[in-house]
């Protein structure tokens, strides 16, 4: 009962003087708001930066021959990478081979969904007339074309068999139609381009249009027109052109949902060393994954938003001590009431808890409305760099607990002064 009726004086005394209390709550609000806005900004990018390591493959694992070195070391993983140069080639006994990749999807069928293949062709670009485009070409398989997801605007996907007799034919992204064909997008469905590849023309037919989408690396080129989409061609016609018809240098294992792909990830890599790669002297297979990635960055993100967050966290301290001067002022104002109190028989100790809820509920209304605050400069904030807001409820209750415990630790001295003073020379006070 004594709480809340020291909590209604204190409300009382911070309305009959609403000019003081809101400059004495200026430091504390800045204080919260800061470390908000910090902190949920620090988890809206780290959630946007899983998001996008997700799109890009956080279900991927992705494992290649590596030569051997003594030099080899392990990661938190268990994965290994290798040091030193990488001059020498592997042979064609070394590569991996389809009865490799046969086996291994099936001996992994419960984690793996599917194995993705891909060719890289080149760089190149169609030119008709004063129309140009820049395209990366790449070939794909089956599963590869499918974990791209894309969305076709016009006509259809490339087909298994497309894929079975290495038919040149692409998926043309919407962003090079349009350039070369104009807005009308089936229009440049069964259409052919030339498209210049190390001097040299390469012709391909366009069986279908997919949505194109902006990615990171578009905004580090000099011009819109330079940017390159990419054209998906059958694996087998990559493979083809690239005049390559031996074995795999690496290949992308797709982890079942559920998974625990860095598990899976080290038992492939396991896997494949002691059974094919046991006796071979110069190469291995060494595998990785983007979910342990995913895991430090975050990490990463958190932690220097902390650190961030704890600078911030140095105006709660100067607020603080705007807190103490103003209930020192405040108790030199009341010097008489207290000694009433006193004379009334009041004792030390209502005294204080009086005067230090005083002190909590300035801070703690300064940490509601600097709560209130942050998060909508974190939400202003987020929203300009086009993130979807993430506030932190663990900073947000922390903050509101740690404006209450400034309130009682600066508010004690002030607080303890009160409480022991001389009734007598209290009333004497003018």
């Amino acid at each position: 009962m004594l709480i809340w009726e020291n909590t209604r004086l204190a409300l009382s005394g911070l309305i009959a003087n609403k000019m003081r209390s809101f400059l004495t709550m200026i430091g504390i609000v800045i204080g919260i708001a800061s470390v908000i806005a910090i902190m949920t900004l620090g988890n809206s990018i780290g959630m946007s930066v899983r998001q996008s390591m997700d799109s890009l493959g956080a279900n991927q694992i992705v494992a290649g021959i590596q030569r051997k070195n003594t030099g080899q070391k392990t990661n938190s993983e268990g994965l290994t990478y290798l040091d030193g140069p990488r001059t020498e080639k592997p042979s064609e006994a070394d590569l991996i081979t389809q009865e490799m990749l046969d086996e291994i999807q099936q001996r992994f069928a419960r984690e793996i969904t599917g194995i993705s293949l891909t060719e890289q062709v080149g760089e190149g670009r169609i030119q008709t007339g004063e129309k140009r485009a820049y395209v990366e070409i790449t070939g794909y398989n089956r599963a590869g074309l499918e974990n791209e997801k894309l969305t076709l605007l016009a006509g259809r996907t490339l087909t298994e068999r497309d894929q079975e007799e290495g038919r040149n034919v692409v998926l043309a992204s919407e962003k090079m139609v349009r350039k070369i064909f104009g807005n009308h997008l089936s229009e440049a469905v069964g259409n052919s381009v030339e498209v210049l590849i190390d001097k040299q023309y390469v012709r391909y037919t366009i069986v279908g249009v997919y949505q194109y989408e902006e990615s990171a690396m578009d905004f580090t080129v000099s011009s819109e027109d330079d940017i390159r989409s990419a054209l998906y061609l059958p694996l087998k016609a990559a493979r083809a052109q690239k005049h390559n018809s031996s074995g795999y240098t690496r290949f992308t294992a797709l982890a079942a949902p559920g998974a625990e792909v860095a598990k899976v990830s080290k038992d492939l890599q396991k896997y494949m060393n002691e059974k094919y790669y046991r006796n071979n002297e110069s190469f291995q297979i060494s595998a990785m994954n983007m979910e342990s990635m995913v895991k430090s960055m975050t990490q990463m993100i958190s932690g220097i938003s902390l650190v961030i967050a704890a600078i911030g966290g140095i105006s709660l301290l100067v607020g603080g001590i705007g807190v103490m001067n103003i209930m020192l002022v405040l108790i030199t104002e009341r010097t008489r009431e207290i000694g009433t109190r006193k004379a009334l028989g009041a004792d030390n100790n209502s005294i204080r808890i009086q005067f230090i809820m005083e002190s909590v509920v300035l801070c703690l209304i300064g940490g509601v409305f600097g709560v209130l605050l942050g998060i909508g400069a974190a939400f202003a904030a987020t929203r300009a760099m086009g993130y979807q807001i993430s506030p932190s409820l663990q900073g947000i209750a922390a903050s509101v607990i740690f404006s209450a415990l400034i309130g009682i630790f600066f508010g004690y001295y002030p607080a303890n002064r009160a409480a022991r003073m001389d009734p007598i020379e209290a009333l004497r006070y003018e």
